[in-house]
């Protein structure tokens, strides 16, 4: 056997009655949709269950594949400790799965769990499920930081193993659509909420997975989505294979999108090999991002490539492009390099104020810091190169502010400092950061800076971006 039926649905607590003590039925399709998803389930009989989860454990640079013989939980959390769920897992398909997932050389696998208990966009989709059908074992795994092809190939590693193991597997790809719907919701709005929600919801209704493959990394993290990850793993699922689809439900009442989506295979379909023409799709966006990169973008990239692949760094100005702006040699300026990989911050080291001779020494100095030595990640490697993206921040001098009514997130990049020596920067225009409270209390953490307890003094800046 293999896949036989998938399912995209959200996980809000309030759904469970316990947790929403009554407001869930504000969110009565969705109830109404889920329930529906429980009966088809229950008709499909699976032996295996498949949850792609969000709130799982989660690595950048890996798949957690959730260990042991069962587990539980519960939505204590959300003041309801009487609603308990219990699974077990399906070893077998959990061992077959970190063998493939080695033999194709994608990190995927059971280590390093911190906590084994199930988490709600796990259990939400099991109480309805467990409302209508018992008779199955679970396999429960999170998203990563990794590529969308890579995501891709997880769905398609999942069917590999049912089909091996002859089980009868339904997906489930539990995930919620955009955060920011809504000036009055939890999570404010972005005008990009809406349109991810509809965006989303049309290839839910149309089956087209390869646009699910090709939304921008940035704009979804714009839109405040959780789930797009776990549809891009279900879409692997149904390589080279016709679905029949079906958007179940959506609605958006607290300002987050939930869409249900039922999703049946229908027989193989050569045409749908959607890695292959996303791969194709992705080099062709790559290459035209690099045929027009600003100068000292490609400076940057120059730089890193440079010190990575030969271990020697650029040399200024003898190994400067032909091309470069002559005034890069005679400018002085404090300046930031970005990287991003798959839209995900891959490094960003950069200089306040200048400590070298020239804005290109800055500049050919903090990309190679920003791709080898930004603590927070592990060094790029070499066949990382071809997919990082460059942003060059060029800075003016920091001038002191009175108080935060004198920036502005979109405009002004903030630097937060105390007597002491602790200090912490932030950029401006940065994908979530809408607001000055935002943007003060996160440069302030970065410093280790409390603003509810220390003295601190203000700062901005300006920068001109080159992408």
């Amino acid at each position: 056997m293999s896949i036989v039926g998938a399912f995209a649905v959200p996980h809000p607590p309030l759904i469970i009655p316990g947790v929403g003590r009554g407001r869930e039925h504000e969110i009565q399709h969705t109830i109404d949709a889920y329930e529906e998803v429980g009966r088809r389930v229950a008709a499909l009989a699976p032996q295996t269950i498949v949850v792609t989860s969000p709130h799982s454990v989660m690595y950048r640079d890996y798949f957690h594949i959730s260990p042991g013989r069962r587990a539980s939980g519960s939505f204590s959390q959300y003041g309801d400790a009487a609603d308990r769920y219990t699974v077990a897992y399906d070893q077998d398909f959990v061992r077959e799965l970190c063998a493939a997932a080695d033999a194709e050389g994608l990190a995927a696998g059971t280590e390093g769990e911190r906590d084994p208990s199930l988490d709600h966009a796990t259990m939400i989709p099991l109480h309805f499920v467990q409302h209508h059908y018992r008779d199955f074992q679970a396999v429960r795994i999170g998203l990563s930081g990794l590529s969308v092809a890579d995501h891709y190939r997880l769905g398609m590693l999942v069917r590999q193993v049912a089909e091996k193991l002859d089980r009868r597997v339904v997906l489930i790809a539990s995930g919620d659509l955009s955060h920011k719907l809504t000036p009055d919701g939890p999570y404010g709005f972005a005008p990009e909420g809406p349109v991810f929600d509809e965006r989303v919801t049309s290839d839910f209704a149309s089956g087209d997975f390869l646009d699910l493959l090709e939304v921008d990394r940035g704009f979804a993290e714009r839109a405040a989505e959780c789930g797009l990850r776990s549809f891009q793993i279900m879409a692997g699922a149904f390589d080279r294979t016709a679905v029949r689809a079906e958007l179940l439900s959506y609605e958006g009442p607290f300002g987050v999108g939930y869409g249900v989506g039922a999703f049946t295979p229908v027989g193989p379909d050569p045409a749908r090999n959607l890695l292959d023409q996303y791969l194709v799709w992705h080099a062709g966006q790559m290459a035209a991002r690099k045929a027009a990169e600003d100068p000292l973008v490609r400076l940057a990239r120059l730089s890193l490539e440079t010190y990575v692949t030969s271990g020697r760094r650029l040399k200024v100005p003898d190994q400067l492009p032909a091309d470069l702006p002559a005034e890069l040699a005679d400018t002085r300026a404090g300046c930031f390099v970005s990287l991003k990989e798959d839209g995900e911050l891959r490094g960003c080291i950069g200089t306040i104020l200048p400590t070298r001779a020239s804005l290109a020494e800055e500049i050919v100095a903090n990309a190679v810091s920003a791709g080898c030595h930004d603590p927070r990640f592990s060094p790029v490697r070499a066949e990382e190169l071809p997919e990082l993206v460059y942003d060059v921040d060029v800075l003016t001098t920091p001038e002191p502010v009175p108080s935060e009514k004198d920036l502005d997130p979109k405009r002004y990049g903030v630097i937060v400092s105390c007597d002491d020596g602790r200090r912490g920067l932030l950029l401006p225009d940065l994908d979530g950061v809408d607001t000055v409270e935002e943007q003060v209390r996160i440069a302030a953490r970065k410093g280790g800076i409390s603003v509810g307890y220390d003295d601190y003094r203000l700062e901005r800046f300006e920068v001109v971006r080159h992408v």
